[in-house]
């Protein structure tokens, strides 16, 4: 007859195998943050290089194609690491629809490279092409936030999904601010789309600050030049304050994108440092685990004693949340500890350890729950991105009230809006 020992080594392997996975997963989203890296780069430059129409920045963009290959082969090995047979794969369904949507946009990338060399495409297109590809490839990164079981690897992987999000508004901003300066004039949807990404910027950054780790904030803090500030802010002043349709000095698409490649880069030295704290954090679990598991192996069982007996029947007001006995337990290894004393051990961990993940994934459904009060706002008000979170941000200064609150009532609406016409 089993023994509860026999079911708590079981509940310990689990817990390991799913570590075991949350270190593959970290893995995974190391390289997509490099490739999320490089395409941004490409794509800054495949703006610059149409908005001179061909004349230049041909040989930069090909070499960073060239690099952005190799970061995309290593990707697809990852994915071919990842078991796509078992149906036990925590999340699989999301996490491998994500995936095969990036795979389809991987596979259609030389085709968009063909259509920006050949001129085919505007700096418009070809933005929002590269945005499609990115935000997919960031989605992988938000399954595996919004699915991990423990919630300090939670907090990791929030923490580095909302900084890569707003890096990438970063990125977008050079790619807008390049076609603008190179294009050489100012336009007003384009002026608002800027101001509209450096917000967003802010808003992920702040997140990232509420979940990372003291040392990380302070390398971000650290990393932010104030020569660089300065000079992206005079730069960011001269696309957005410029009146419609005047004149823009198309040599300083250069300097611009120089400057925000600064920026970019330094936020990359943060984000690498996310994704090795992200893989300390897992393989340090790991090897705990292992740890108290070869301690329950050591462990042996016999038959209830009094103090075992007494133990579980105590009064009810001695228990605690958990339905167990309270009481003050050591963690050292003692061959002459009862199995009950580790299953409470076990509970009251397991207790905590949900109470901790369900604040860490309030900050994700709040995501979710905006995103889609401004998917209902664009579909019925025939709004674009910028103007349905406009929209929604305006109703909460109005009302004094938070973005969720007001993305919610929203939502509520939704069955009493009317059909959208076609």
């Amino acid at each position: 007859m089993k023994s509860g020992l026999n079911f708590l080594v079981a509940a310990k392997r689990c817990e390991i195998a799913e570590l075991q996975q949350l270190a593959l997963t970290s893995a995974l989203v190391n390289v997509t943050g490099r490739l999320v890296h490089g395409l941004q780069r490409e794509r800054g430059l495949s703006n610059l290089f149409l908005g001179s129409q061909g004349h230049q920045f041909g040989e930069m963009r090909a070499n960073q194609i060239r690099e952005s290959r190799q970061i995309e082969a290593e990707l697809r090995a990852c994915f071919d690491e990842l078991d796509t047979e078992s149906a036990l794969v925590g999340n699989g369904a999301r996490l491998f629809s994500r995936i095969a949507y990036v795979l389809h946009g991987l596979d259609a990338l030389d085709g968009l490279r063909s259509r920006v060399a050949a001129l085919q495409w505007t700096t418009q297109q070809a933005t929002e092409a590269y945005v499609r590809l990115i935000s997919g490839l960031l989605a992988v990164v938000f399954e595996a936030a919004d699915t991990a079981s423990d919630p300090e690897i939670s907090r990791l992987l929030v923490a580095l999904f909302n900084f890569m999000q707003g890096k990438e508004f970063a990125g977008q901003e050079r790619a807008a601010g390049s076609a603008l300066f190179a294009g050489g004039r100012a336009e007003a949807g384009e002026q608002q789309r800027l101001l509209h990404l450096i917000e967003s910027q802010e808003r992920c950054l702040e997140v990232f600050i509420e979940f990372s780790k003291a040392q990380a904030v302070e390398l971000w803090n650290a990393t932010q030049a104030s020569a660089t500030l300065a000079e992206l802010e005079r730069l960011r002043r001269v696309l957005c304050t410029a009146a419609h349709g005047s004149p823009l000095n198309a040599q300083m698409s250069q300097a611009w994108f120089d400057c925000c490649s600064r920026r970019i880069d330094r936020m990359k030295t943060v984000e690498e440092r996310l994704a090795l704290d992200l893989l300390q954090a897992c393989e340090q679990k790991i090897v705990a685990a292992h740890a108290e598991l070869n301690s329950f192996h050591a462990l042996q069982t016999g038959p209830a004693t009094e103090a075992d007996v007494l133990s579980f029947f105590r009064a009810p007001n001695a228990r605690d949340s958990s339905g167990f006995g309270t009481g003050t337990q050591s963690y050292g290894l003692h061959l002459e500890r009862s199995i009950l004393e580790l299953v409470q051990g076990q509970a009251r961990r397991l207790q905590t350890m949900s109470e901790e993940l369900d604040t860490v994934r309030a900050s994700l459904n709040e995501r979710k729950l905006i995103e889609r009060a401004k998917g209902l706002l664009m579909a019925h008000r025939h709004l674009s991105e910028e103007e349905a979170h406009k929209t929604i941000r305006h109703m909460a200064m109005n009302q004094n009230r938070r973005l969720i609150e007001v993305a919610e009532a929203v939502l509520a609406m939704a069955e009493v809006l009317p059909e959208r016409q076609r």
